[in-house]
């Protein structure tokens, strides 16, 4: 886990801090694991919600995207293996407003409400357009794997 928290910022300082406010919410949340996937897989997710959050609080180095998951799938390998950069670029491809809400919601923190108001849309507008986003991302990150697979 202190190798994903590395992935992030180089600060060890900073990294251990992270860290160990992640493994806090493992302990205090262990009792809603429900047993559905890999309980490393949970505690990656707790770990990296972590990390978002921290770097959320501190908004100008903010350099991740967060992808919601309901179970581990091999798109986390291949995610995992993707620079901050690749994933921009994925992003940047993203239509019109399907980008803009996804990168108001998932990069910059705003709520569905806030970001239906700033694009002049209903927060179920809203919503659709982040879920076409992650739809349309895990296809370009499939793709992406595919290339790297037929590379390697």
């Amino acid at each position: 886990m202190i190798a994903m928290c590395f992935r992030y910022t180089s600060d060890e300082d900073k990294a251990m801090m992270i860290l160990n406010d992640g493994f806090l919410k493992v302990f205090k949340n262990i009792h809603t694991f429900e047993f559905k996937g890999s309980f490393e897989g949970w505690v990656r997710r707790l770990i990296f919600n972590c990390i978002s959050d921290h770097f959320r609080k501190e908004n100008k180095y903010l350099k991740l995207m967060v992808f919601e998951e309901k179970e581990k799938r091999s798109d986390e390998l291949v995610l995992d293996s993707l620079f901050y950069d690749d994933l921009l670029r994925l992003v940047n491809k993203l239509p019109g407003n399907t980008h803009k809400v996804f990168s108001l919601y998932a990069i910059e923190g705003f709520n569905h409400k806030e970001i239906a108001e700033m694009l002049d849309i209903s927060e179920g507008t809203s919503k659709w357009h982040l879920s076409e986003a992650r739809k349309k991302l895990k296809a370009m990150i499939r793709n992406t794997k595919t290339t790297i697979n037929h590379a390697g």
